[in-house]
């Protein structure tokens, strides 16, 4: 099976057998990436697909808000609550689209 991998320009990487926490986070993260990703897109060859899976990643590591965080995106922290209702009501965010509008990305406009 290593040689079939390696004659597609696939490299393995072994992991630990007993790393049940390893497995876990992994398949969490392909069970996110099929549901918010291959799902929702028609791909016509590998170089989509790989175009597809390096946009996925990006917006997951930077940009997705992951509950295990309190909701904030890996490289940022939770912001503080808006409690003053003056300020809600004039919130400007902004949407920016990836992926021909798969993917959205949210923001407070400055």
């Amino acid at each position: 099976m290593k040689e079939i991998l390696t004659d597609a320009g696939i490299q393995t990487v072994l992991t630990g057998v007993r790393i049940s926490r390893m497995n876990s986070i992994m398949e969490r993260w392909v069970q996110s990436c099929r549901h918010e990703l291959l799902d929702r897109c028609l791909l016509w060859n590998e170089r989509h697909l790989r175009h597809a899976l390096r946009e996925y990643e990006e917006f997951y590591n930077e940009h997705r808000a992951h509950q295990a965080l309190a909701q904030a995106a890996p490289p940022r922290v939770v912001p503080d609550p808006i409690a003053d209702l003056g300020t809600i009501v004039n919130l400007d965010v902004r949407r920016r689209d990836r992926l021909g509008g798969v993917l959205h990305e949210y923001s407070h406009a400055a």
